[in-house]
């Protein structure tokens, strides 16, 4: 089951930056983020190693917390470029 969820995450990561990239800016950090996640679902079940616990676990979690500050930064710079578009119509 480890494998279909690092699969999962690839694919989500493709289809994020390939697909709804074009759509809006804020999908191709989600993307990367995924595609990572993807990366690292997979070294965790390649090793021996818990890559979600410890140390390696606050470094998922901090990646995480960066991509999630990114997407809403990216968002918001969005949702105020579309307001001030549809104002000057």
């Amino acid at each position: 089951m480890e494998y279909f969820y690092a699969v999962l995450w690839v694919l989500v990561g493709i289809i994020l930056i390939f697909s709804m990239g074009r759509e809006n800016k804020v999908f191709y950090p989600i993307g990367v983020f995924f595609l990572i996640l993807g990366a690292w679902w997979a070294a965790d079940s390649y090793t021996s190693l818990n890559l979600f616990a410890g140390t390696w676990g606050w470094v998922l979690r901090g990646l995480t917390l960066v991509t999630l500050v990114l997407a809403c930064i990216q968002f918001v710079v969005e949702i105020r470029k579309t307001r001030a578009n549809a104002g000057k119509k």
